[in-house]
């Protein structure tokens, strides 16, 4: 009978399953394509500039392999430690795991599009959202624990995602490993894990707190998180102290309106109708039901830190998740004639704004001349997370300068001291990127490792010193002198490009301390 219609047969079935395999792999190659632009952006900075301070201290903690620090979870430590394994000890060798991390956000981003129903066009377009905010783009060229948290959130995103679509409950269990791992790196993993579970109850769908397989999942989560937990007890609970500390001496308070603000900022105004919309197709389009709690799981963790006062950039991993549904609605809305051209147009802003502000979080020119970029677009000097910030250089640029030339001058200073004196003196720094540069560049030039209260590098001690000879700099140290008998200023290191903490830093040769090192150790205790 001639009606327009096949009567399905295996070779018809096999034709629709292939059509649909070459679908996924032309997507997979899309995806593929865009998160290796992301390395591409990112090769230029990997060797410009300097190391970032937060990156020499994780460098010296992974001298010190253990199940936690005062100020972070243990991954990030044994990051680096691989790094200098398998890379070498180089500024871009460092930078290898971020730059390949941020390649495989963008990736999931589009993934994740693809499981929420989204074609090659939401997929394209969630990835390239991701693969040119700002904020991205700059925790992506350092290592940092913020580079590889997206990862772990968005992993899980995904999982969930797939559960809801069908997938086997038994995913849960990949979830908790996942989360656990997450754990290791940032104890804001739990806030996630938190946002989901409360995603899912505000929901409705209960279904998945029926199988045991979610219970096992945190278990999972928590058995690989417990020895980090155990650490963080053992020691008292260190950081809940760095939160509050920051919170009170260190972090720049802002508003509800602000972050919200800082938002949009990180993620690029343009790409704002995207997450927004992202968020909307979440929470009350009909297709996004059964996803709907993501968008419940990221105005949760918007919420919390908000309200915790925690630093703007908290919520980053989240993000993806509303890229991702902020592609599929795109793609939904362009199909319609009159939107037709934006499918073009809005992709082709996404990239030009983004490379225009590529700049601001990639060290892809010159100081000199991305000041003068900067004056004349004055991006990124509206985001000032911490209060030592500085006006020339935008804060994740000025904590990259003056370290290999404070070490330099530190080891004039030793080799200045009589032969007698060098072989117990010790060089004591103000906060961990100052011991961290000493313990990076000092070995080089024939400098012991640096002591410091700052920290994990409280918890590593004096180190057998005496304290009848210190070299004493940096933060803290017009207070620290005080503990000494005899105190000469010898030098002072001028860092114009730094952090106003690192521009100006007086050098002392200390001498008769008050008690023994060991006695006075409490006294430099820094945890913020």
């Amino acid at each position: 009978m001639m009606d327009g219609s096949f009567p399905e047969t295996a070779a018809t079935s096999e034709l629709v399953r292939a059509a649909g395999r070459e679908r996924t792999i032309s997507a997979t190659a899309l995806l593929c394509a865009v998160a290796g632009t992301a390395i591409a952006l990112h090769l230029p900075g990997m060797s410009r500039y300097g190391f970032f301070r937060d990156e020499l201290y994780y460098i010296a903690c992974s001298e010190h392999l253990a199940r936690g620090y005062v100020d972070q979870p243990p991954l990030i430590a044994l990051i680096a430690w691989i790094s200098r394994h398998v890379f070498g000890n180089s500024l871009a060798a460092f930078r290898v795991f971020p730059v390949l991390a941020g390649a495989v956000t963008v990736y999931l981003t589009g993934w994740l599009a693809g499981e929420l129903g989204g074609g090659r066009l939401a997929q394209f377009v969630a990835a390239l959202a991701i693969l040119f905010a700002p904020l991205y783009l700059a925790f992506d060229s350092i290592l940092t624990m913020n580079a590889f948290e997206p990862v772990f959130w968005l992993a899980c995103a995904c999982i969930a995602a797939r559960i809801a679509n069908g997938g086997s409950p038994k995913l849960w269990m990949l979830f908790g490993l996942i989360a656990g791992v997450g754990l290791e790196n940032k104890h804001t993993m739990a806030v996630f894990g938190f946002g989901i579970v409360a995603g899912l109850l505000l929901s409705g769908d209960l279904q998945p707190f029926r199988s045991r397989w979610i219970w096992i999942g945190g278990l999972i989560a928590l058995a690989i998180a417990a020895p980090n937990l155990l650490w963080e007890a053992r020691h008292g609970w260190p950081q809940v102290e760095v939160v509050r500390n920051g919170q009170l001496l260190k972090n720049t308070p802002i508003g509800p309106l602000q972050f919200l603000g800082e938002q949009v900022l990180f993620y690029s105004p343009i790409a704002l109708p995207l997450w927004l919309g992202g968020l909307v197709w979440l929470l009350f389009a009909r297709e996004g039901k059964r996803f709907r709690f993501l968008g419940g799981a990221y105005l949760i963790v918007l919420a919390i830190f908000m309200i915790a006062d925690g630093k703007t950039y908290y919520p980053m991993g989240a993000y993806p998740m509303l890229m991702a549904a902020g592609g599929v609605a795109f793609e939904k809305l362009s199909a319609h004639r009159a939107w037709t051209p934006f499918r073009i147009a809005y992709p082709a802003l996404i990239a030009l704004a983004g490379l225009f502000t590529l700049p601001f979080g990639v060290p892809v020119l010159s100081v000199n001349t991305f000041l003068k970029y900067a004056d004349a677009l004055p991006y990124a000097h509206h985001v000032k997370t911490e209060r030592d910030s500085t006006a020339q250089l935008p804060q994740n640029y000025a904590d990259m300068f003056g370290w290999d030339t404070l070490t330099t001058t530190v080891a004039q200073v030793y080799y200045a001291l009589p032969e007698t004196e060098r072989g117990h003196c010790a060089i004591l720094a103000g906060n961990y990127g100052e011991a961290g540069a000493i313990d990076y560049y000092g070995p080089g030039l024939g400098l012991p490792k640096a002591i410091g209260g700052h920290n994990s590098y409280f918890y590593w001690g004096p180190r057998g010193y005496s304290g009848e000879c210190v070299i004493l700099f940096g933060e803290g140290s017009s207070g620290f002198k005080n503990y000494f008998g005899d105190v000469r200023q010898v030098a002072t290191v001028s860092n114009p490009p730094g952090m106003p903490s690192e521009q100006d830093v007086s050098i002392y040769v200390c001498r008769k301390p008050k008690a023994a090192l060991a006695e006075l150790w409490p006294h430099f205790r820094l945890i913020i």
